[in-house]
């Protein structure tokens, strides 16, 4: 039985729509500013994060493909390491900061970069994961050399330690410490994660024809209270097996309709590099595809934005540059595996080819669309998939605003609970309401986090170098 409508909550959202706007829209104007390239808009903040991205990967030299093949030893045959502190292993590690970053954007952010951008979005897409994976192997590393270990073993962590301590070295304290503040706050902010319940119930009751918005919010909002006010071991142990499970089904699903349509796929790689480099691509041509292709990346990944080092920050290790080889792993699998097979399940089908050049599009459909194009009950495994990304992304995220509410307020179960609790409240009215202005000031504290983070890893940058010879030496990596 669908929620009964309520005019007074629409009147309500609209009226919070209509006063958060102006904030919104002052805030979005500040962190995307974008100029104009060939007709393309393009988000400074996008090339703040590449350019740092390809800066530390010619830095650490290749780091991301000297470094793969350790990191998988390392997640796969992890080192007994006595007395190390920390409270998950390197697998659940892993799969709390995947469970952030494997979202609802790999199902619809990918589809719209391809329609906005063409096919060759997909080459650019998986050209900035390559070079993502060494911006997570820095901030990973010097989330866990930087953490605070409490009396019982268990830990604190995230960039805003090694901000404040890097800047302190400067002697620059004051500002250290704002600028810290700042990543924290931001970080609040971009926990709200409304819109990741709100998509979840739209293919909900897209699939299933129920629209109880209100009964759906409150279940994803009680599921996500369950897990996170367990702590980062319970976090860890729900992700180490969601994580891997919704990956099968996804990847499974993608690879069955791919293999239906296998003599498709040539065409379909050979259309996705003509269109990287020529000028047939939709939106702008051979830029059009290169900003759409690194926009979604970023998007989904978040290499440089700092939030998966919270959850990295937790591992149980004495030596902090294992998790940073560990961290590379995670725009991998999530840009070049996951965002990929999505990619060529689009192109393959043609699901993209009725959205070309069309404006306001919801990435989701495309998808479904693609995903009903091999078995008309083929959505119903995308509805289990895209339910356990936003739940998993929920779950992680309430996690990271957690560390950074006791960062601001203080380390006290108090704290930790109050802002758990007042989260799930918030998320539990997402799929009744549609703020847009909400959803935009929340994609800017998202992105607000990558201006101290990169910040200090170019500070730290070096004495990072010095960390991985010294590594390299000791472990013959």
């Amino acid at each position: 039985m669908a929620d009964a409508p309520a005019n007074a909550s629409v009147s309500l959202a609209e009226r919070i729509d209509n006063a958060l706007t102006p904030v919104s829209d002052f805030v979005s104007s500040i962190i995307f500013y974008s100029v104009d390239v060939l007709g393309v808009s393009l988000p400074l903040v996008v090339i703040w994060l590449m350019a740092a991205a390809v800066i530390i990967t010619f830095s650490l030299g290749f780091i991301n493909l000297r470094g793969f093949r350790h990191a998988w030893s390392l997640v796969l045959n992890p080192r007994d390491q006595e007395g190390a502190h920390g409270e998950i292993s390197h697998f659940q590690a892993l799969s709390s900061a995947l469970s952030g970053t494997v979202g609802l954007g790999n199902i619809a952010s990918v589809p719209v970069a391809i329609a906005i951008g063409g096919p060759g979005a997909v080459f650019w897409m998986i050209f900035a994961g390559f070079f993502g994976m060494s911006s997570k192997f820095a901030e990973c590393a010097l989330a866990v050399k930087y953490r605070k270990v409490r009396p019982d073993g268990s830990t604190l962590g995230g960039p805003m330690y090694y901000i404040e301590e890097v800047f302190r070295r400067l002697g620059m304290k004051t500002l250290g410490k704002g600028a810290a503040i700042f990543f924290a706050v931001m970080a609040i902010g971009g926990s709200i994660s409304v819109f990741q319940v709100n998509q979840s119930h739209a293919q909900f009751a897209n699939v299933t024809g129920l629209n109880v918005p209100v009964t759906f919010g409150v279940i994803m909002a009680a599921g996500v209270a369950y897990v996170v006010l367990g702590g980062i071991r319970r976090i860890g142990k729900v992700t180490g097996i969601l994580v891997p499970l919704m990956g099968a089904v996804y990847l499974a699903a993608g690879l069955v309709i791919i293999m239906m349509n296998i003599t498709a796929v040539p065409d379909a790689i050979s259309t996705i590099f003509k269109s990287a480099f020529g000028l047939e691509a939709a939106g702008g041509g051979f830029i059009g595809a290169l900003i759409n292709g690194i926009r979604r990346a970023t998007y989904s990944n978040e290499a440089g934005v700092g939030s998966a080092a919270i959850a990295h920050s937790a591992v149980k290790t004495n030596e902090p540059l294992t998790e940073g080889y560990v961290a590379l792993l995670e725009p991998f699998i999530d840009t070049i595996v996951v965002c990929t097979i999505t990619a060529l399940v689009v192109i393959v089908t043609g699901a993209y080819e009725p959205y070309l050049y069309a404006e306001n599009i919801v990435g989701i459909e495309i998808t479904s669309a693609a995903y009903a194009s091999a078995f008309s009950w083929f959505p119903y495994i995308l509805l289990v998939a895209s339910t356990l990304f936003a739940f998993t992304t929920l779950v992680s995220w309430a996690f990271y605003g957690a560390q950074a509410a006791v960062y601001l307020f203080g380390d006290t179960k108090r704290v930790d609970v109050t802002f758990k609790l007042a989260l799930c409240l918030a998320l539990s009215t997402g799929a009744a309401v549609s703020l847009s202005s909400i959803i935009n000031f929340i994609d800017s504290m998202l992105f607000g986090m990558c201006i101290p983070n990169i910040i200090a890893l170019y500070l730290l940058l070096p004495e990072l170098k010095r960390d991985v010879k010294t590594y390299k030496a000791k472990y013959g990596v």
